[in-house]
Formats: structure tokens, C-alpha cells, sequence
């Protein structure tokens, strides 16, 4: 059982000085509560009731996002049989966006399954291990959470396609129609398709460790382009070519969606498909966010209030949201 330190210290006091950093002793020290907090939100059963953790190993361990506090246990039930179910219940009410990772290795087969808000209980009865097309759905759900309730990504994809909403200096000038539909989806296409193409090449690579960088400063880049991109919609310092731009960016958010995923450790193949699963689930997300939201600022477009009032004004709060999240995310060291 592997849990974020960042994560346990929602629920923990580790950092006792406050100075940022957790150091041996502090850790140390707070491991009563860790493994209180830890265990009491894993609750294994049968049919004879609820089993019992015992403790084997305690320590640490290091993921592509950081460093966690890991324990290994064994799960003893009142007849001495195997646990038939699994409840986890950990800091889903701190963080909506938190997933247990479960690998489940049963008859020579690994399988992969996810825990959320809303599926907080597992059946590890064999006949029930998922299969790869259960692990598929799953991760396609939780792609499409991931997408909808990750804001970085939605004020991203908002500063990409309000350029696509936008009539010409000229068109308001000299009162020209603004540009035809048609032409503003074509463009709108041009740079759902570039973010897209971008953000799978490197989730892959990072998913399937060809590839990985520090995930903080993954975290502060992200956060630093969707600033440039809101700067670059009022003056076009990086060019007028936006899905130049979103290509060159979601290669940095893609590494950013493959930190969810986490450290998949039950092979290639299972891997491939939470892989295949999660991107799919990403563009659905996407797509459901571009059919609500396009319409309703194709429509606003056409408003002059719009083009000189709101816009100016979303892309000043989305570029101060964007500097807040580089100063929070940005490495100490």
C-alpha cells in the first residue's frame, strides 16, 4: 500500500516545523498516524466478517511523482479464508480527483482496477477479477473525470479556442461579418487535433516509462502555459498559428495526464489498455467540453461587449490563476 506524502499530509501533520520539507525523523515520528489513517481506510471482508491488517514492512518508496510512504501487509479473516471484498475510503473527501491504483495477481494473470468517490469497493472473488475490457470502461471513465474536473486543463482548452470565436481587428473596425462558421470549425479543428496528436504522443511514452520528466515542474509548466497561452490570445508574441501553439503545449500536458495514471507495475499489456482507455476517455471529455462550450461563445462572438469586455477579462483571471499555480507548484530545490 503505496500513498502520496503530499496526499497523507491532508490528513496527517508530518511537516512538524513547517518548513516545507519532511525529513526522516518528522516522518519518523508521524508514522503512528500514517498507519492509523492508512488502515482504517482499507476494510477487507468475507463472508465471515471483517479481516485484519497485519503489518509486515514499513518505509518508503519513490514514484514518478514524488515520495510516499509504503507498507506491505497480510490480510488474516476470522475463517482463515482469502478476503472476498475490498472498501477503500482515503481522502476522497479531501481530493476529488484521488484514485486508488489496485493490481490484482490471481492465477497467473494481473489485472487492473480503480477505486474512486463513486466505486469504493472491490470484488477480489477470482471469478470476478476484471477483465481487460472491464479495465478498458474504467479508465475510460476515469479520463473523462480526470478531463471535467481537472480546471488547469479546461481554462487550456478555453484560451485555445476563444481565438476561434473571434472576429479580426478589422471586422470591428469596419464593421466586415465576422468569419462563417464553417471557418471558424475548421480552425477550431485544427487545434483540438494538434492539442490532441500532442498530449497522446507524450502520455504514451511517459505511460509506458520510455519517457518522464520531474513531475513538479511538469505541474509548473502546465500551469506557465496556460498564462503564455491567455498572454498570446491578447498579443500574439508566440504567432497567430494557435494549433502550433497547442501542439507545443499539450506535449507538456500530456506527461501531466500520465502522472494520473501512476505507477502501472502489472505489465505492458495491462498497461496498454488502462493507457488506450485513458486517452479515449481525455478526448471524450474534451470533445463534451468543445460541444457545450463552443456554441455558446461562437454565439457570444458575434457581441462587440463580448470581444472587447469579456474576453479581456477572462484571459486577465485566467492569466492571474495561472501565476498563483507556478508559485504553488514550482519546486522548492
Amino acid at each position: 500500500m503505496d500513498v502520496a506524502l503530499r496526499d497523507l499530509a491532508l490528513l496527517v501533520s508530518i511537516d512538524s516545523n513547517g518548513d516545507n520539507e519532511i525529513s526522516g525523523q518528522e516522518l519518523r515520528q508521524a508514522r503512528p498516524e500514517i498507519t492509523r489513517t492508512i488502515e482504517s481506510a482499507l476494510i477487507f471482508s468475507n463472508s465471515s466478517g471483517n479481516c485484519n491488517l497485519a503489518g509486515k514492512k514499513w518505509g518508503i518508496s519513490e514514484h514518478s511523482d514524488g515520495v510516499y510512504s509504503a507498507a506491505r501487509y497480510a490480510i488474516r479473516c476470522p475463517d482463515g479464508e482469502p478476503p472476498e471484498a475490498l472498501k477503500y475510503d482515503l481522502l476522497f473527501g479531501q481530493d476529488a480527483l484521488h484514485r486508488g491504483l489496485v493490481s490484482l495477481d490471481y492465477n497467473g494473470q494481473t489485472r487492473l482496477a480503480v477505486l474512486g468517490p463513486d466505486s469504493r469497493t472491490l470484488d477480489l472473488a477470482g471469478k470476478d477479477t476484471p477483465s481487460y475490457f472491464s479495465v478498458f470502461k474504467t479508465f475510460v471513465y476515469e479520463g473523462v473525470i480526470h478531463l471535467l474536473i481537472g480546471l488547469d486543463h479546461i481554462l487550456f482548452l478555453l484560451v485555445l479556442i476563444i481565438p476561434a470565436t473571434l472576429s479580426t481587428h478589422k471586422d470591428l473596425t469596419h464593421g466586415v461579418q465576422s468569419k462563417a462558421l464553417r471557418g471558424r470549425l475548421l480552425e477550431l479543428a485544427g487545434i483540438v487535433t494538434a492539442f490532441t496528436l500532442a498530449h497522446s504522443i507524450t502520455l504514451a511514452l511517459a505511460a509506458l516509462d520510455i519517457l518522464s520528466l520531474p513531475i513538479a515542474w511538469v505541474e509548473t509548466v502546465i500551469a506557465l502555459s496556460i498564462g503564455l497561452a491567455a498572454l498570446n490570445v491578447a498579443w500574439p508574441v508566440l504567432g497567430h498559428k494557435t494549433w502550433k501553439l497547442a501542439f507545443g503545449f499539450g506535449l507538456v500536458h500530456g506527461f501531466g495526464f500520465a502522472s494520473v495514471l501512476g505507477d502501472l507495475t502489472s505489465g505492458v499489456s495491462g498497461l496498454a489498455v488502462a493507457l488506450a482507455g485513458f486517452n479515449l476517455g481525455v478526448e471524450l471529455g474534451q470533445l463534451a467540453l468543445l460541444v457545450v462550450g463552443f456554441p455558446v461563445l461562437y454565439y457570444l462572438g458575434k457581441n462587440r461587449l463580448y470581444q472587447e469586455g469579456a474576453v479581456p477579462l477572462m484571459l486577465a483571471g485566467i492569466g492571474a490563476i495561472s501565476l498563483f499555480w507556478v508559485v504553488q507548484r514550482a519546486p522548492l530545490s
